[in-house]
């Protein structure tokens, strides 16, 4: 099976963002061809959470895990940490809310 880049995957998750009215704006831009991605969502109330995708080991399928939450502040210091280790992460902060994501819709995992 063919891998889409980060690239791709990052434009393609924004516009399905933009078509459901939900802001969102590349905050780390990382490797175009293999970095990872955090999404970070802002509820816009000073709470956050950050995700990242994860593979389970079980099934071998993809999925979104939850890397830190709670106060914005704590959840912004956890991707530093993150982009401290991995300096080509992608971080993509969308700003909803309601807390929409998208993420566990079909074709983004």
């Amino acid at each position: 099976m063919t891998r889409l880049t980060a690239r791709f995957w990052v434009d393609a998750y924004l516009t399905r963002l933009r078509l459901h009215d939900i802001p969102a704006f590349v905050v780390a831009h990382g490797d175009d061809t293999g970095g990872a991605v955090l999404i970070k969502l802002a509820t816009l109330d000073g709470r956050a959470v950050v995700f990242q995708r994860s593979f389970d080991l079980l099934t071998g399928d993809r999925t979104w895990v939850e890397l830190s939450s709670g106060d914005e502040s704590d959840v912004d210091a956890a991707i530093t940490r993150q982009r401290q280790f991995d300096p080509d992460l992608w971080v993509i902060e969308v700003e909803d809310r309601q807390g929409r994501h998208l993420l566990h819709e079909e074709g983004l995992a």
